[in-house]
């Protein structure tokens, strides 16, 4: 009996085979959906009264987005395999069942036609590619793709070696490399559908192609006379070997030398083109069993899609709290921070009361909506209605009916408290307060709320309409409504939310700080200023430390610092690239926000580059010896990584996946690693210890390991398992 692909045979003797797993909103591919294609092939083959088959989809939420991720873990991490072979062996007949199974639609001789309904995403598409004629449904809006590059995968179902005999390898590098979509027309005009039909009519179409085609059971690719797109695929053909050259030095561009999926396309299209498709397939499951064995890829698909869709879903939400949408926000800073937010939750839907000042300043955080609307050129109607969900105002009375508050205005405890009260004195005590603070703690600034339970921290990160992440910081007397409402506003505007609990810095801000700190502290010794930055981007980080201290402002880098040694008096401990900061301080250089900071601004829009009198006025010239790449590296890396420990040791946070996805989503931590938490895990405990043990007697007590994970690497102890423990 079918439980995942539902067949019926018309009186035409067409098959169609509709694809409906059962208890999910979308079809994935599971072991039934996998069971119930090879007992449909093999009645393909048989029965004679089956002229040829149309695959389709029973969802209405799309054709299928490819494999289940959360049902990898056997291949990932060394989970379990069949005993008798060696662990690649067996990985590779693992990864090879599906290769083998959807070529075997495509050789079963008679046609096989796909009608595709909606989105086709992965394993989706290497379904629809296995199949001899396509037909999409004509909506703009449905995507087509293979976009496992994006979790540290590639097509492993056939998608390396199909995508490039049909639309040539060099368009198909494009799209297998970016994990980029296309939508029907594009896949019409690539050749990878050969027709795009009204919804309503595509089974019917595809039906008719494999009434009018009885031989049609042969793919492009099987056929004597096949030409490869784009001219032959040989080590001879001049042009096939130049896309090759230029793809690998396209791929160390985007991805340096971190990634392994890149690679490992770039050999599996450059191999499988220039065989027979059965030996093909061959070479890519032998790839993609190599990037499944290395734990990279079990790390990003944990955090970049397990870990991150239960975050999104709710997995920290205090579950006796009723839902709590937002319906009307008091967005109290109109700066750059309180537009953005502004921004993101007029497009939601929510009512903003946007509060500065002055009138100017207020009016101009609804211009940032505005201009960003009219750039990403928004219809007129649609942004307008979002125009007109912001008011702007200075009078806190204009506040009232609001049912949450966002605070985001200067970074300092007296101006905040002032505006909290002047809030509570409209709203009164029992709306949720939360506060845009970056380093000041939570319980500190609720003091000016009369009821703290009510007073949460929600961080956003600049600029607050790209990036993904909403930090959700817990104080000492937060109550559960407090994160509940915080969570749903966070859900509401589509962000990604971790939740922590309250330290100076709290996660992100603590953490990332020490990336840019270490980058200082280099700096400071005299070392190059552009070998810091570039090994700070080769290791998977989105740019060098002095770059992203510009961009944040070494005024405010500056002004943290000395609100941190007023808070902490006698306990403060100044970090080694502190001299560094306020040296730039003094002689006004800022950052990109005048022009002018570690990098020099050319007006005009031209590149910036290293002010060159940079190392003689911060550190007195460029040091005698000078560190290699790996020691720069090292550094970078290790001093987030013992910083990452020490808040899950202290309790500022509670679970490795929010480490994680704070990370990566927060700060741009290297993804591939799929993390800190992932990396330290990898990499050992006890390896970490010894490391970070090394560089301390070397560099300083900012490197010591905490005792918590001292502890944990004398029992043998990872993040993932502990957390795995606790779960159960």
């Amino acid at each position: 009996m079918t439980t995942a692909i539902h067949t019926e045979l018309d009186a035409d003797g067409i098959l169609t085979l509709t694809i409906d797993v059962p208890g999910q909103s979308m079809n994935v591919i599971t072991p039934e959906v996998q069971a119930d294609l090879t007992a449909a092939i093999e009645r393909l083959k048989t029965d004679d009264a089956v002229k040829g088959a149309v695959l389709t989809s029973g969802k209405a939420s799309g054709f299928m987005a490819g494999a289940d991720l959360k049902g990898m873990g056997a291949l990932m991490g060394g989970g379990k395999l069949p005993e008798g072979k060696s662990r690649m062996a067996a990985l590779f007949d693992a990864v090879f069942g599906l290769n083998r199974l959807l070529r075997d639609l495509e050789t079963c001789g008679k046609p096989v036609a796909a009608a595709v309904n909606g989105l086709a995403l992965g394993g989706g598409l290497e379904f629809v590619l296995a199949c001899h004629y396509r037909v999409i449904a004509d909506n703009p809006k449905i995507t087509l793709g293979l976009p496992e590059i994006m979790v540290g995968l590639f097509p492993g179902a056939g998608g390396t070696q199909r995508l490039p005999r049909l639309m040539g390898v060099q368009a198909a590098l494009m799209y297998l490399l970016q994990g980029k979509n296309m939508s029907p027309q594009e896949a019409l005009g690539f050749g990878v559908a050969q027709e795009v039909a009204p919804l309503a009519e595509i089974v019917a179409r595809a039906k008719a192609w494999v009434k009018a085609n009885p031989n049609g059971g042969v793919q492009p690719w099987d056929a004597k006379n096949f030409k490869m797109p784009g001219g032959p695929a040989t080590a001879l053909n001049p042009n096939f070997a130049q896309m090759f050259v230029g793809g690998n030095a396209m791929t160390h561009v985007n991805a340096g030398d971190n990634m392994n999926a890149p690679r490992a396309i770039l050999s599996a299209v450059y191999e499988g083109v220039q065989v027979p498709m059965d030996l093909a397939i061959r070479i890519e499951s032998k790839y993609f069993a190599k990037v499944v064995a290395d734990p990279q890829a079990g790390n990003m698909i944990r955090s970049l899609f397990v870990s991150k869709q239960a975050a999104e879903k709710g997995a920290r939400r205090p579950k006796d709290v009723p839902p709590a949408p937002t319906k009307k926000v008091a967005m109290l800073g109109a700066g750059l921070m309180g537009a953005g937010i502004a921004m993101v939750s007029a497009q939601a839907g929510i009512e903003v009361v946007l509060l500065d000042t002055t009138q100017e300043a207020a009016e101009k955080g609804k211009q940032y909506t505005a201009d960003r609307l009219a750039k990403k050129k928004t219809p007129a109607d649609k942004a307008q209605a979002i125009l007109d969900r912001i008011k702007p105002t200075t009078d806190y009375a204009d506040l009232a009916g609001c049912d949450l508050v966002i605070e985001a205005v200067f970074e300092t405890r007296e101006i905040k408290a002032k505006v909290t009260q002047a809030t509570e004195a409209v709203l009164g005590p029992d709306v949720i307060f939360g506060s845009n603070t970056s380093t000041l703690p939570i319980t500190g600034l609720a003091e000016a709320w009369s009821k703290p339970e009510n007073f949460i921290g929600i961080h956003f990160f600049s600029p607050v309409e790209k990036m993904p992440l909403v930090e959700i910081i817990v104080g000492k007397k937060t109550g559960a409504a407090a994160i509940a409402k915080a969570l749903d506003y966070v859900a509401q505007i589509r962000k990604t939310p971790i939740v922590v609990n309250d330290s100076r810095g709290f996660y992100t801000s603590r953490c990332f700080g020490t990336y840019v700190q270490e980058g200082l502290a280099l700096l400071g010794e005299g070392t190059v200023p552009a070998l810091i930055e570039n090994v700070g981007k080769q290791m998977g980080m989105p740019v060098g430390p002095l770059a992203v201290n510009d961009e944040v402002g070494l005024d405010l880098s500056y002004k943290v610092a000395q609100q941190t040694k007023k808070d902490l008096g006698d306990a403060y401990k100044g970090g080694p690239g502190e001299t560094v900061i306020e040296k730039m301080n003094e002689i006004g250089r800022f950052g990109r926000k005048n022009a002018k900071g570690f990098y020099v601004y050319p007006e005009g829009g031209a590149k910036k580059y290293l002010w060159p009198d940079l190392v003689q006025t911060v550190a007195g010239g460029l040091a005698d010896t000078q560190p290699d790449a790996a020691e720069v590296k090292e550094r970078l890396l290790y001093r987030q990584l013992v910083e990452c420990a020490r808040c899950m040791g202290e309790g500022v946070l509670e679970t490795p996946q929010d480490g994680d996805l704070g990370a990566i989503f927060g700060w741009g931590f290297a993804p591939f690693t799929g993390g800190p938490f992932s990396a330290m895990d990898t990499i050992g405990i006890a390896n970490v210890v010894a490391t970070l043990d090394r560089l301390a007697q070397r560099h300083g007590e900012r490197f010591a390991p905490p005792q918590y994970l001292r502890d944990m690497a004398a029992k043998g102890e990872s993040f993932y398992g502990l957390a795995a423990k606790k779960a159960a």
